[in-house]
């Protein structure tokens, strides 16, 4: 498979007796990210157009038709609350859509994986490379609610410095969660159904237009099982400068996650594509 003149195989070039087969490298990984390089380069501006757009309308809707009512929570005007709480939401979308459709649509449709495990790449590097991918860009895209937010008044701050780092965790767990689900629905319909039934509710219930403490007790505690939960306490405690060691607790969920959805991801995807 070829892109900008560079296949996989070209890159990933001597995997195949680099070790023991089955054995993971990280050649063929780089290979992956360097294709998807040379696809974003063409939609980039799409992408962008969304990632910007998105979050001025969650901030106009919620931070100033809402703010105005709600006024402040926990010392911070409601605008900023929104801000800080819909870098989450955009992690979550950019991650867990790309997962479920771009990897179905590739899968089923388009037949590029078959491709790339015909060069020396196998399944669990390609799940890696796939999901690291679109966890970097939901990790970079992140960003734009808190520049979007800065513009309706939020205050820079140094802590916003790990918001790409918690974003790309955050994203790599829904990555990986995208993939593991497009290997099991029907068809790409089905998508539907996770969207509705899964995701809306993680992102409606994670404290993002408003604190989950003021749930009732058995939403509050579900809430700590909500990895976006996690993902936006650990945004408004960079923003706002209050993380704590409490907050390596919500660290800690965050990469339990994405290593269960690996091994899950893996599991599905050779069963589909090897198996």
């Amino acid at each position: 498979m070829s892109t900008h003149g560079t296949s996989v195989a070209e890159v990933a070039g001597g995997h195949a007796d680099a070790g023991a087969p089955g054995a993971f490298e990280w050649a063929p990984v780089r290979a992956v990210w360097r294709r998807e390089l040379a696809l974003y380069r063409r939609y980039w501006p799409s992408t962008s157009f969304a990632s910007l757009v998105e979050p001025t309308l969650y901030l106009l809707a919620f931070g100033y038709g809402f703010g105005s009512l709600v006024g402040a929570l926990y010392g911070h005007d409601y605008d900023e609350f929104v801000s800080t709480g819909v870098v989450a939401t955009a992690v979550l979308f950019i991650s867990a859509f790309g997962g479920m459709f771009n990897t179905f649509i590739r899968r089923t449709y388009q037949h590029s994986y078959d491709a790339m495990l015909a060069a020396p790449v196998d399944v669990p590097e390609l799940v890696t490379a796939e999901t690291s991918w679109l966890a970097a860009k939901a990790g970079l895209y992140g960003c734009a609610p808190l520049l979007v937010g800065m513009a309706f008044g939020l205050d820079p701050s140094w802590g916003m410095l790990l918001v790409p780092l918690i974003g790309f965790v955050t994203g790599l767990g829904f990555a990986l969660f995208g993939v593991w689900v497009s290997a099991i629905v029907p068809s790409i319909n089905s998508l539907d159904y996770v969207i509705s039934g899964v995701l809306t509710p993680l992102f409606l219930v994670a404290g993002t237009f408003f604190p989950v403490d003021q749930l009732p007790s058995w939403a509050t505690t579900a809430a700590w099982f909500n990895p976006l939960f996690h993902c936006v306490e650990l945004v408004r405690g960079a923003v706002f400068g209050q993380l704590g060691a409490d907050d390596l607790g919500h660290l800690g969920v965050l990469l339990f996650f994405a290593a269960v959805m690996w091994l899950l991801a893996v599991w599905k995807m050779h069963a589909r594509l090897i198996d």
